[in-house]
């Protein structure tokens, strides 16, 4: 036993250590590491150590009304985004009904629309100059909104709708993979103990779900934690719009840095309830795809009933935005269609490619890095570098903005007094702030995909390598990277779209005379030029679908049912 057990290769790892090569992977990815982890360190610094301490001012005045406005428009998100997520991944997982299979992937159209967009959108609708009060005024002979009452979409439930609209995919996607991964015969056992589909749903698919539902209900609550377009369109005070009030008005970075840690503290206690809900739990009656799923054959009126359940949130989600955006963009096609529009869909690709390509090369480095060290050290290092992607896009900007500001001045001091040069800024005031900021954010993106891609290529392609005298860099690019073309690809395309949509981050470093796409749709939007801002915003839509397609694909490639 033991000379077969000395027999057997040395793992990866023990073989890396002894490398000298393989060690500088390990120093460039703990180094790029503590990098990416700065901006986190830079806000808590800020924020415990600010110039201006406007800490108790903000805590009798406006942090109050931050905090309830944030709670209340989580606790709303969660409520709607749980009801539409679970309730339609469930219907169109157990019950045969029309059009189950369009609503499959067409439920994930949604997630293309960002939700700044989505609020201008219906705002142009509902309002009173809107269409629709407008119809109802012609309609019934009101003269004035006194004559009538409609509700009012620019209100903290109207952000819970709009945000919960586009979402609750994030629950839908997780919710139905888990409802496709349970064992048949639960149900089929429920059912021969009398229990109706419903009963079936809630006492025994539901709670084995439930693990996979709280990390989508985590991902929900984040992005809503992230919003800024919507609730500064809507006028809700939360905590994303008091930092930028207290920084970009009050002009107190310290306050703003206060402000972020709160932000924080959010996100540390949802990944802590998220975890701690998961504790313990482990499922082993996997879904065998050999064995059919056996849908539940319903009446006519419930397979109505289900058809009409699943075609609201498409409807108000994607379709109608759609609808309204590409309306927009053809009437106004002569005015949207300026030099400017042509120069911030540049600067969008620009930033959006460039961070999509550092995201993957950091990536690579550190998941190649932990194939090469599987340590626990490793392992810390890889959670570290996930950090950004909980962070809050205007929290993320003030972690950015700090040291990289820090450092401008002290390279224009120092080159200033030696060799008489203002340098002025070369990275916080520059598209360089930009990039890194959505590298921090979308990194974890790029590092877990090629992380879970690499554990799938056995170490005995390593070993091979190395016996042919291959070192570690070698490997990786003649050996591991034509096998993770798949994956390269597909971590690009999503995160190029994800820093396409964002808002807080952008807005916040973007230089002086400097537009997005997505600054661009704000700037309108603000300025109740929502039809010129229709092409622009069309084009972040469509651009929005790539990962939708992706991840649709994915689920029907990974999962044949019949």
């Amino acid at each position: 036993m033991n000379q077969a057990a000395d027999a057997q290769p040395a793992p990866v790892e023990q073989q890396a250590l002894k490398s000298g090569t393989s060690r500088r992977w390990l120093l460039a990815a703990t180094l790029t590491t503590l990098l990416v982890a700065l901006p986190v360190g830079a806000v808590l610094v800020l924020a415990l150590f600010p110039d201006d301490n406007i800490w108790p001012h903000l805590v009798q005045t406006t942090l109050p009304i931050y905090l309830t406005n944030t709670i209340k428009l989580m606790l709303g998100v969660s409520v709607l985004t749980l009801v539409i997520g679970v309730g339609t991944a469930w219907l169109v997982t157990m019950c045969q009904f029309p059009g189950r299979r369009f609503f499959e992937w067409a439920l994930l159209l949604p997630f293309a629309v960002p939700a700044y967009v989505i609020a201008y959108v219906y705002t142009a609708l509902l309002d009173y100059a809107g269409p629709v009060q407008a119809a109802l005024r012609d309609a019934f002979g009101w003269q004035n909104a006194g004559d009538y009452w409609f509700p009012a979409i620019r209100s903290l439930p109207g952000a819970i709708l709009m945000i919960g609209l586009v979402l609750y995919p994030y629950i839908y996607l997780l919710a139905r993979a888990a409802f496709l991964e349970q064992s048949p015969s639960l149900f089929a056992v429920s059912r021969s103990l009398g229990q109706s589909a419903l009963g079936t749903f809630f006492r025994v698919v539901l709670p084995i779900a439930r693990p996979a539902i709280a990390v989508g209900l985590s991902l929900v609550l984040m992005e809503t934690l992230n919003d800024f377009g919507t609730v500064d369109f809507f006028a809700v005070n939360t905590l994303t719009a008091g930092l930028f009030d207290t920084w970009m008005n009050l002009g107190n970075l310290g306050g703003a840095a206060q402000i972020a840690s709160i932000m924080l503290a959010f996100v540390l206690i949802l990944v802590t309830l998220e975890r701690y809900s998961r504790r313990r739990q482990q499922q082993y009656a996997a879904r065998d795809m050999r064995d059919p799923l056996q849908r539940f054959a319903l009446s006519r009126p419930r397979q109505a009933a289900c058809l009409v359940a699943c075609s609201f949130p498409l409807l108000l989600g994607f379709v109608v935005p759609a609808a309204v955006l590409g309306y927009y963009a053809v009437e106004y096609f002569a005015e949207s269609w300026t030099d400017d529009f042509l120069e911030n869909a540049v600067n969008s690709l620009f930033l959006s490619g460039t961070a999509a390509l550092s995201t993957l090369l950091i990536g690579l480095l550190l998941a190649y890095s932990r194939r090469l060290h599987d340590t626990a050290g490793m392992r810390v290092l890889m959670r570290l570098s996930s950090l950004g992607y909980a962070m809050p896009g205007a929290v993320l900007a003030v972690g950015v903005i700090v040291p990289l500001a820090a450092f401008d001045n002290w390279l224009d001091l120092r080159m200033e007094r030696w060799l008489g040069w203002n340098t002025g800024l070369l990275l916080s005031g520059t598209a360089f702030a930009i990039v890194f900021a959505y590298t921090v954010r979308f990194l974890a993106v790029s590092a877990g995909s090629l992380e879970s891609a690499l554990q799938k290529i056995t170490p005995s392609m390593d070993m091979a390598a190395r016996s042919l005298g291959m070192p570690a860099g070698k490997t990786l690019l003649r050996v591991h990277l034509p096998m993770l073309k798949g994956t390269l690809l597909t971590a690009a395309l999503v995160v190029f779209v994800d820093c396409m949509k964002e808002l807080p981050a952008t807005l916040i470093l973007r230089p002086f005379n400097f537009e997005t796409l997505a600054t661009y749709v704000y700037q309108y939007a603000s300025d109740e030029m929502l039809r010129q801002s229709g092409l622009p915003a069309l084009v972040i839509v469509v651009a929005g679908i790539i990962p939708v397609v992706l991840m649709s694909r994915s689920i029907a490639a990974s999962r044949e049912f019949h």
